[in-house]
């Protein structure tokens, strides 16, 4: 599917990070968020789920074509940020492609796979991207007919319950190595993966 909106995912408040920000480390000389903006857009207009104004990661994002979605009550948890992002993206969306603003390994061509293998003619509700071995993972296209389960949930589950009950109605699509779930979530962890990319 060609030109589906996308939604990141980047209200939440990096709490496991000890004051400095996962979205704004820098991956391959930009900040991590401005990075999956850029590459959403091969994919379709991006939509950014975001803490509401004055923020640094409004001004990471300066010049990119971007709509961005202030989340005030971004402190409920991952919910309020997507019933926001669902609720901004244009009325006759027939599909909505969902990235965590965490997920540093992602490329534009994974993306691009993933949107490729949506088929609105067919009869499943959800396609995600999996690691090699198997692993569901990211992004996640959404079709239209489950954006009511979304705009129901509360609380910071994600979106999960709504994968858990069209499970049969999925599409898997395999991406290389582990980058459908590498999430860096601490010091320790970011870290660890700039180690690891110096020495392969």
């Amino acid at each position: 599917m060609t030109n589906m909106p996308v939604i990141v995912l980047a209200a939440g408040s990096s709490s496991r990070m000890r004051g400095a920000d996962k979205l704004l480390e820098t991956v391959e000389g930009e900040p991590l968020l401005r990075r999956l903006v850029r590459i959403g857009a091969a994919v379709g207009p991006v939509h950014a789920a975001l803490p509401p104004p004055p923020h640094p990661r409004h001004a990471a994002l300066d010049g990119l074509a971007v709509h961005k979605v202030a989340v005030p009550d971004a402190g409920e948890g991952m919910n309020a940020s997507l019933r926001r992002a669902i609720a901004a993206l244009p009325e006759r969306t027939q599909a909505v492609m969902l990235v965590l603003g965490d997920l540093p390994d992602l490329t534009a061509d994974d993306l691009k796979k993933v949107a490729d293998a949506v088929d609105l003619n067919s009869e499943n509700l959800i396609w995600r991207g999996m690691t090699e071995s198997g692993k569901p993972g990211h992004p996640v296209v959404f079709r239209r007919q489950v954006f009511a389960q979304i705009l129901a949930m509360t609380g910071d589950g994600g979106a999960w319950p709504v994968v858990a009950a069209n499970r049969e109605r999925t599409v898997l699509v395999a991406l290389p190595g582990d980058r459908a779930r590498t999430d860096l979530d601490t010091p320790e962890e970011w870290q660890a993966w700039r180690k690891a990319r110096e020495h392969p």
